[in-house]
């Protein structure tokens, strides 16, 4: 299933490839969905990307390759050369992410923006993080600043003096960098997830947890990769 904007990235480039030779570049991909930045064609790109409808060539610039086109509802593959609006079919998930995850924030603060809800993250064990496209959380455009977000919901209460507790939604704002002292949701040995403060400790990375019940753990840098840090907090009463 694809979203709206996906589904019209996805003919937008297959028409270019068939009319031009060669992919768009991202410039020509953000005016032709009307987008403000280039931050949310990346995102697209990636989702068509691990839904198997694009395929990025490495080591080359502007080398997209299309590998298969959504089925319209009898069965067929979309024409390529039909303008991307009017090829819209009901087996198309509407979604507007006219927000891109972007750079340069698209919604007024009192907008709404979906960001992508990734599941389930631990702020006590350590769990594997489940991303699910398919699901969504509507977000107040003024909670978001610069740069690509998305959402996570809280598992345990390792962090609950820090005011985050089970059951809560993080918006986090991706990245592989974080400040001394940032809570950030870190990966660990490629395979677990959670939810921490980041301490630099010499050589030695430390995650840090806001419950005296629970141990700091320390690890080689090598060990840990920073996927984002968390920027809002949202709560359900």
């Amino acid at each position: 299933m694809l979203t709206k904007k996906q589904y019209e990235l996805l003919l937008y480039i297959n028409r270019h490839l068939a009319e031009q030779g060669v992919s768009p570049s991202f410039d020509e991909m953000k005016d032709a969905l009307g987008l403000r930045s280039k931050s949310g064609i990346h995102r697209l790109i990636t989702g068509l990307e691990e839904r198997g409808f694009i395929h990025r060539l490495p080591h080359r610039a502007r080398a997209l390759e299309i590998t298969r086109l959504p089925e319209n509802q009898n069965g067929a593959a979309a024409p390529a050369a039909r303008p991307a609006a009017a090829a819209f079919r009901p087996n198309v998930i509407k979604g507007d992410f006219r927000s891109g995850l972007s750079g340069v924030a698209v919604a007024s603060p009192a907008e709404p923006v979906q960001l992508p809800l990734y599941g389930r993250i631990a702020a006590g064990l350590p769990i594997e993080a489940v991303r699910d496209p398919s699901t969504v959380i509507d977000v107040p455009g003024s909670l978001l600043g610069r740069g690509e977000h998305f959402a996570l919901e809280v598992a345990g209460d390792s962090m609950l003096e820090a005011g985050i507790f089970d059951g809560d939604t993080v918006v986090v704002q991706r990245g592989d960098t974080a400040d001394n002292g940032a809570i950030v949701v870190a990966l660990i040995d490629d395979g677990e997830v959670t939810l921490k403060r980041l301490r630099r400790r010499g050589a030695s990375i430390a995650l840090e947890p806001a419950n005296k019940a629970y141990e700091t753990r320390i690890f080689p840098p090598d060990r840990v990769r920073v996927q984002g840090r968390v920027v809002a907090l949202l709560r359900k009463f």
